[in-house]
């Protein structure tokens, strides 16, 4: 026994786990065999760490421009997801934001003759889109903001939008102002809960196209802290878009935050109801000396396939809203007017 053999003083601190085969092939008096062993050091006290998160100072974010093409099934769509996450990896980013119902080219497979049955067949491959999408964020070290998927909940179709982190953890957050388009051919109805998510130090919150129009509820989310706000889109015309774009613009500028907007370009021709698309993506700044002129971080070119890299300084953030030359959060007339969240959470 090797136990006898190198005289280990006291044989029973040790556990015996398994014997290993080859070794040490050359050591022709144990054939080459060892015997694993598991010591338990009785000295040893676990001490419970208590991990402190800094403010994060940086935050690098990606947007996807997505081509609404025709899709054969639910692979070739998954296999463009994760060339945009793939990329956005490569360069880095902390978070990747894709549109609005990216998924409507799969509509093209089911019965366009009713369009109610029509999205509920859609909402059939949202768990599975999404399970893969947590699997990416896992594997590329990426936050991902899955754009928004429908979702037939106790009967009812809802829009979510899904934060699918990269330590694997799944949070949603519903669409809760439905289009009347939305809720009379889809029959969708809007969500009650407005979250604000804390990932890795930054605070974020996420506003599905209509949404954004509602300036009470980016300001709720400013008033828990929000520094990035994701506003995935979908639109079919260019009054349509600039109804978003204008609307993401003041919601930076009001609640001292950056604002992300991703949308869909390009034809579906064999879905109804989501056939046409206008997008230009970009990231909004708040407007003022330590921002871009124009208050926009980054934009892409309109109607183009393409995505946008940008890094946004937290830091910026923090000084605006203590010394800026306007300071909108500390001004609040709260004594005259006041915002009470009623609904759920």
């Amino acid at each position: 026994m090797l136990l006898q053999r190198y005289k280990v003083s006291k044989p029973l601190d040790f556990e015996a786990v398994r014997i290993l085969k080859g070794y040490l092939p050359e050591d022709s008096e144990s054939s080459g065999f060892a015997t694993l062993l598991r010591w338990s050091n009785i000295y040893y006290e676990e001490k419970s760490v208590k991990l402190i998160t800094l403010p994060k100072e940086q935050v690098r974010v990606g947007v996807i421009q997505w081509q609404m093409r025709s899709t054969p099934n639910l692979e070739t769509l998954m296999g463009s997801v994760e060339f945009f996450v793939d990329a956005m990896a490569d360069y880095r980013a902390d978070f990747v934001l894709f549109p609005e119902f990216f998924n409507a080219p799969l509509m093209a497979l089911c019965d366009q003759r009713n369009l109610v049955e029509a999205i509920h067949k859609l909402a059939t491959y949202t768990s599975a889109i999404i399970e893969q999408m947590s699997a990416l964020a896992v594997s590329y070290n990426i936050n991902i903001i899955a754009g928004s998927l429908p979702v037939v909940e106790g009967g009812e179709l809802y829009n979510i939008a899904y934060l699918c982190r990269r330590d694997g953890s799944i949070q949603q957050q519903a669409k809760l102002h439905i289009t009347p388009n939305e809720a009379k051919t889809w029959i969708m109805k809007g969500g009650n809960e407005l979250q604000v998510f804390e990932v890795e130090g930054v605070k974020i919150g996420i506003l599905i196209c209509y949404d954004v129009e509602f300036p009470e509820l980016s300001r709720l989310q400013a008033m828990e802290g929000m520094q990035v706000l994701f506003v995935p889109f979908w639109t079919d015309t260019k009054n349509g878009y600039l109804r978003v774009r204008h609307c993401a613009q003041a919601r930076a500028i009001e609640n001292e935050c950056y604002v992300a907007i991703s949308g869909s370009v390009g034809n579906l021709p064999d879905v109804e109801n989501a056939n046409i698309q206008y997008g230009q993506s970009a990231i909004f700044s708040p407007s003022d000396f330590s921002f871009p002129h124009d208050a926009i971080m980054a934009e892409t070119v309109a109607n183009t396939e393409m995505t946008l890299v940008c890094d946004l300084d937290l830091t910026k953030l923090e000084d605006l809203r203590k010394a800026g030359a306007v300071t909108n959060g500390l001004d609040r007339r709260t004594d005259l007017y006041d915002l009470q969240w009623k609904g759920g959470n």
